[in-house]
């Protein structure tokens, strides 16, 4: 199966959190989309990893993604190394994506870091054939997506270029609330964590009314960029 765009999270709830509007726009008109989890987040203090699991695939049918995969690399430990690299590139190589969204490049939780980094440099590599991978035991072909741009996490960085996501807020925030053991519980009795607050939650709607208000819209999701964002027309600005 070809993709259009691949989104590809550290932990169960990154893309949630951060591009699921996007993901939801673009479903909606037709794109092909994928998810790709690089850990359980088993490390997590609330839930487990079993627990994020389903979760997980409940936020994947709200999204309305075509396939959702995770590589079960080892929370808080996976490494920018050749191994990982190579279990990304077999993806890329499988889905053949246009564009991959990526964790943002400097964040609050060390893995979303290094998860920006080891993605990016794996769709650099993926487009180089003299580095061999298999799928169903069978050559796979070079591949190098056209796009890879970094969605906003925890910190609040300066996006480069904003996606209009006003119709799909809601199917945003019911990606993340499939999330149950993670997220504002006033009935839960795990420990408190820096995302289970209320005030969390409600950061997740506000966040992105802000970036719409900025736009002149309702709300929107950022991104960053590794190259100049180019148009074929100014007019192609909204």
């Amino acid at each position: 199966m070809k993709l259009d765009i691949l989104a590809i999270g550290a932990h169960p709830d990154d893309i949630e959190l951060s591009c699921s509007g996007t993901i939801a726009k673009e479903v909606a008109l037709g794109k092909k989309v994928g998810i790709l989890d690089l850990t359980r987040g088993e490390l997590g203090t609330r839930g487990t990893p079993e627990i994020r699991d389903q979760e997980a695939k409940n936020a994947a049918k709200v999204l309305g993604v075509s396939v959702r995969e995770n590589l079960n690399f080892r929370d808080g430990f996976f490494t920018n190394d050749e191994e990982h690299q190579l279990a990304i590139i077999q993806k890329i190589r499988k889905y053949k994506p246009e564009i991959v969204l990526c964790n943002a490049i400097t964040d609050r939780h060390i893995d979303h870091g290094k998860a920006s980094k080891l993605t990016s440099d794996a769709c650099f590599l993926s487009g180089l054939r003299r580095i061999e991978t298999f799928d169903d035991k069978e050559v796979q072909e070079a591949w190098r997506p056209k796009h890879v741009f970094h969605y906003i996490q925890w910190k609040n960085i300066e996006p480069d270029f904003v996606v209009d996501i006003s119709d799909y807020i809601d199917v945003k925030m019911d990606s993340v609330i499939a999330y149950e053991s993670q997220f504002y519980d006033p009935n839960s009795n795990e420990p408190s964590t820096p995302i289970s607050s209320k005030n969390f939650m409600d950061s997740i709607r506000y966040r992105a009314n802000d970036l719409g208000r900025i736009i002149g819209v309702e709300y929107a999701e950022g991104y960053t960029v590794e190259r100049y964002v180019a148009v074929n027309s100014i007019f192609d600005l909204i």
